[in-house]
């Protein structure tokens, strides 16, 4: 992209909210990482407590527990009492959007008991588990026993709860989709009180197809069977450097995993793993990742990083070595190579403690990272906050894999941040259609990825503080937001519902199909008890007055020129 084609921007004069943001990192390391430090012992602690309780124990406190909400629900008067929401604090959440719907009026269900692995089913190759237990305690108690999720999201601290309800993906999801693709069973506790299990198959289908991307707005989750895979000790990468146009790029990344002859199933053919770094808009590095045995990776001559070591130099700056001494292969142990980005949040890191990829400060500190997000939430106050909605990134673009090239050269005019993450995972054709859905008959177009039941798509992760910023330049975020929401729009893309929205209602539904959510709301009686989907996501204060008219309008209205899939 032409640095012509740019928008000029002028100078912004600097603030002291800048000056804030700049020496942000004496919170943090003064207060933020021992706090994270602490949170991350005592909740590895209480997990190993959890594991070492036998199964019927699990359960029957889960039993317990479940009974507790299905008392609390009751209680709610819904002529008094506000909408429900869990009672989790707005800065707990990791995503970045602002959760202002809480401060409205509603009616708090506690569901923070909820975080234990109630079973590990290695016969059945199903983990069930409660929606509070994250992918750090998921892969320790499974890895181990030579399984593991079929998408372990890499953070660490990202729940099975949120993954579901809103939006999980990782370098396997090329193969089996989306977090909530590899969910085989939701337990739920409806408006009404009742707990109802749903599957593909049940009298409870269609809701087993809408809960993904619901936020919580359909029932509350207690429990989800998960599929397992089996998974060897090591993951075999091989780290290609790409030079180029962002074109170029775009090709490299689809060739990397996309057989030229179109046989997407072919294990011989296909990665186990996939994922791509884009430096700037002429270098990227492309990797790829196959599982191997202990015996293979200890063989002579082979290279085993350890990349999980606190002082290791952080993923994204060691795969970029790659453009200096060439394509290169290495073994990292399974279970690291799962969370390569936690330690340095992907990149965010080196915004939050600028120092903090340094030798010296690794060696000495780096047992301390990550800082937990919802620690940074609760001590950056409402100015800083607003700052990084305005001048700081965080979007995931989730496109048909043919228009990556579109999206980079869009990414590289109206953003201008680098690194960019790559990431393609699978969108199935359901047999009831969901809230976000291929493009339509895209398997007669017959596009590298695609398969006759699924559609290639690939998140475009934009992570950092664009380049206009450090230039001093002004630079309105919420409109170049606005512009990439209506460009997914026009591209049949979707924005994962973690990240800041600019949306307005009628532009949030454009996106997203309604039909079966909105079924679902009626059918469930959902409406008048919990928000509806848009009005938890979209940006700003909501009042209880407000969220009270959206919802007697959905009610008194939304149903009566809508489908019927449910009825047939």
């Amino acid at each position: 992209m032409s640095d012509l084609e740019k928008p000029l921007r002028p100078k912004k004069a600097r603030s002291w909210v800048d000056w804030a943001v700049q020496f942000r990192w004496i919170i943090v390391i003064l207060v933020v990482l021992p706090c994270s430090f602490t949170f991350y012992s005592l909740d590895y602690l209480r997990s190993q407590w959890s594991a070492s309780k036998s199964y019927k124990k699990r359960q029957k406190e889960h039993d317990a527990n479940v009974a507790k909400v299905i008392k609390r629900l009751k209680e709610r008067d819904p002529k008094k009492d506000g909408l429900v929401c869990t009672a989790r604090k707005p800065w707990v959440a990791v995503g970045m959007r602002n959760v202002d719907y809480k401060r409205a009026r509603h009616f708090e269900v506690d569901l923070s008991p909820f975080g234990q692995i109630l079973d590990i089913d290695t016969k059945n190759m199903i983990a069930r588990v409660e929606p509070l237990v994250n992918m750090g305690q998921i892969s320790r108690a499974t890895v181990p026993l030579g399984v593991s999720l079929a998408v372990v999201a890499e953070l660490d601290d990202l729940t099975v709860g949120g993954l579901i309800n809103g939006y999980g993906i990782e370098g396997s999801s090329h193969i089996y989709g989306l977090f909530s693709d590899t969910v085989v069973a939701y337990e739920i506790i409806l408006a009404d009180g009742r707990l109802v299990r749903a599957t593909a198959d049940n009298e409870h289908k269609e809701l087993f197809y809408a809960i993904p991307w619901s936020q919580g707005t359909l029932g509350l989750l207690v429990a989800a069977e998960i599929k397992l895979i089996p998974v060897k000790e090591y993951m075999k990468v091989t780290y290609f450097p790409v030079r180029g146009s962002l074109r170029d790029l775009a090709q490299a990344y689809i060739d990397s995993f996309c057989p030229a002859d179109g046989d997407q199933d072919s294990a011989d053919k296909v990665p186990d793993f996939v994922e791509g770094m884009i430096y700037n808009r002429n270098e990227g590095v492309m990797m790829t990742g196959r599982y191997a045995s202990r015996e293979e990776a200890k063989q002579r001559g082979n290279k085993i990083n350890e990349q999980g070591w606190w002082f290791k130099p952080w993923f994204y700056q060691h795969a970029q070595t790659a453009l200096d001494k060439g394509e290169f292969v290495e073994y990292i142990p399974t279970r690291e190579y799962y969370h390569r980005h936690t330690r340095c949040l992907y990149w965010e890191g080196k915004l939050i403690l600028p120092f903090a990829d340094q030798f010296w400060f690794r060696w000495l500190m780096g047992w301390a990272m990550p800082p937990k997000v919802s620690f940074l939430k609760a001590t950056q106050g409402d100015a800083i906050r607003n700052y990084y909605h305005e001048r700081h990134i965080i979007q995931d673009m989730l496109i048909p894999l043919h228009k990556v090239a579109d999206a980079l050269e869009f990414s590289d005019r109206e953003f201008e941040v680098y690194p960019i993450w790559l990431c393609p995972h699978r969108l199935f054709r359901t047999p009831i259609k969901t809230m976000i859905t291929p493009e339509q008959s895209f398997e007669l177009y017959q596009r590298q990825g695609d398969t006759s039941y699924a559609q290639m798509y690939t998140d475009v992760g934009v992570y950092y503080t664009p380049e206009p910023v450090f230039r001093g330049e002004e630079y309105d975020g919420a409109a170049a937001v606005r512009k990439m929401e209506q460009w997914l729009i026009d591209n049949h893309g979707f924005q994962p519902q973690y990240a800041v929205t600019e949306l307005n209602e009628h532009d949030f539904w454009r996106m997203f199909d309604a039909t079966l959510y909105n079924a679902c709301r009626e059918k469930y009686r959902a409406v008048g008890t919990f928000m509806s989907v848009y009005y938890k996501c979209k940006k700003g204060r909501k009042t209880e007055q407000e969220v009270k008219q959206e919802e007697q309008k959905v009610h008194d209205n939304g149903y009566k020129d809508l489908e019927r899939p449910l009825d047939a």
